[in-house]
């Protein structure tokens, strides 16, 4: 089967033979097209999909969705650069199993403004997109949403139909915007206070927290990285300055930026810094490199003033709900 165009769909199974009805022609499709073929799903559904498709398996490339899907941005810039890479003059199929397991309610909005947002990423490509879910493990809700995500439903083997529940993006993001409590960090000593030629200071009072906070090396660069790249914005175009607020919990460091208000060019962005921006624009790629960077990012921007709020998950440490 073929088709042109972006193409995104939810595929609901409740069972192995189900999997298998709705993923093994759509890969048989997509290498018999001459198609690049990626299943990132779960190590049980790998294993069903090579010992169904054979001695063509060596065509599709397989990736264990635990290892694929960790942080919202982070997948969407994988599949980004996958799609760069292999899809060059022809397209790219994906059977993409989200995790839903294990998530907060802060981390389960943000993958279901994932999924959206794969709708406005891969606009304007050919490729296509298929996402499985598995009504043995995923909630009722969830599998709602769905509906609301992704423009059609597969109904199994090379079959499918429009989903009449399908919510623009844009207003989809809003959603989640107003469904995440404004609970603001409490004031503490760590506060440090920012302004135009302080950077040094600041970082160096951000690594230093970082470290007492239990972060590895390379997160707590990842830490001040991500977090510089919110003073800078905010300098430049936030008033010139503000405060970075410094907080953890048993899961989370999180670092928040408030600045004082002003024109912050982020502000007009229809979904900053969640899009891959153009490598070849001057600007615009502070917010993409701040989500890569975070393992969770949540927002409130304006010009009467920003407030950025990273999280960046401590290690070895249980899940628990953050302040969002």
């Amino acid at each position: 089967m073929t088709r042109t165009g972006f193409v995104h769909q939810a595929l609901c199974y409740g069972s192995d033979d189900e999997f298998l009805e709705g993923t093994l022609d759509f890969a048989r499709d997509g290498l018999a097209a001459g198609d690049a073929v990626l299943a990132v799903v779960k190590d049980p559904n790998i294993a069903l999909l090579e010992a169904a498709l054979g001695n063509r398996r060596d065509g599709v490339e397989f990736v264990d969705a635990d290892d694929w899907y960790g942080r919202p941005s982070r997948t969407l810039g994988q599949y980004h650069a996958y799609c760069a890479e292999h899809g060059a003059g022809r397209r790219v199929r994906v059977i993409g199993e989200p995790v839903w397991t294990g998530r907060t309610d802060f981390e389960l909005r943000e993958w279901l403004r994932y999924e959206s947002l794969l709708n406005v990423a891969f606009a304007d490509s050919g490729h296509w997109i298929l996402c499985p879910y598995d009504t043995r493990a995923v909630s009722a809700d969830i599998l709602r949403t769905a509906t609301r995500t992704h423009p059609e439903l597969a109904l199994g083997a090379r079959t499918s139909a429009p989903s009449g529940h399908y919510v623009d993006p844009a207003d989809f993001s809003a959603e989640c915007d107003a469904a995440r409590p404004a609970v603001p960090l409490p004031d503490c000593l760590d506060d440090i206070r920012f302004s135009r030629g302080r950077s040094a200071d600041v970082r160096g009072a951000l690594a230093a927290y970082a470290r007492r906070s239990g972060m590895p090396e390379q997160r707590t660069y990842d830490i001040v990285a991500a977090v510089h790249e919110v003073l800078v914005n905010a300098v430049r175009f936030g008033g010139g300055g503000g405060v970075l607020r410094l907080s953890n919990d048993a899961d989370y460091v999180i670092c928040e930026v408030r600045d004082h208000g002003g024109h912050n060019s982020a502000t007009t962005a229809r979904f900053p810094g969640h899009l891959p921006p153009d490598p070849r624009a001057a600007g615009g790629h502070g917010m993409w490199v701040v989500r890569q960077l975070s393992d969770l990012v949540a927002e409130s921007l304006g010009p009467a003033g920003s407030t950025v709020r990273m999280y960046f998950r401590r290690p070895g440490e249980v899940i628990r709900p953050p302040a969002a």
